[in-house]
């Protein structure tokens, strides 16, 4: 099995261009952004969110990380098979507040895969 090749770009979060399709550029609607979870880990909040192109049928994420002891950061990460992105929205769709950064529900610890959750 080939490794999943993944873009990332990383940039400051203040004065940063829309959300784009990493594959296509294009620019995303809000209606785009599918799904959305958050999480505490050992203090830092990091926030994933989902975006589908169904111009490229690939979902795009972004991965905010709101450190505790320094600056904001946010990476694009993609493109995630169509297959891999339902898998993983089905999931954060399980969790009735998947905004709730304190969640400690089945879904928030499998989706943070048992990180250290605050």
């Amino acid at each position: 099995m080939t490794p999943l090749l993944v873009a990332r770009r990383t940039f400051p979060r203040i004065g940063r261009r829309p959300m784009e399709c990493i594959q296509c550029n294009r620019p995303f609607l809000a209606e785009d952004r599918v799904a959305s979870i958050s999480g505490s880990i050992m203090g830092d909040e990091c926030t994933e969110s989902y975006y589908f192109c169904d111009r490229c049928g690939v979902y795009t994420v972004e991965v905010c990380w709101d450190l505790f002891l320094g600056e904001e950061s946010v990476s694009i990460n993609g493109p995630i098979p169509r297959s891999e992105g339902e898998a993983a929205v089905e999931l954060i769709r399980q969790c009735s507040t998947p905004w709730d950064k304190k969640c400690r529900c089945s879904a928030h610890v499998a989706y943070f895969k048992g990180s250290a959750l605050d």
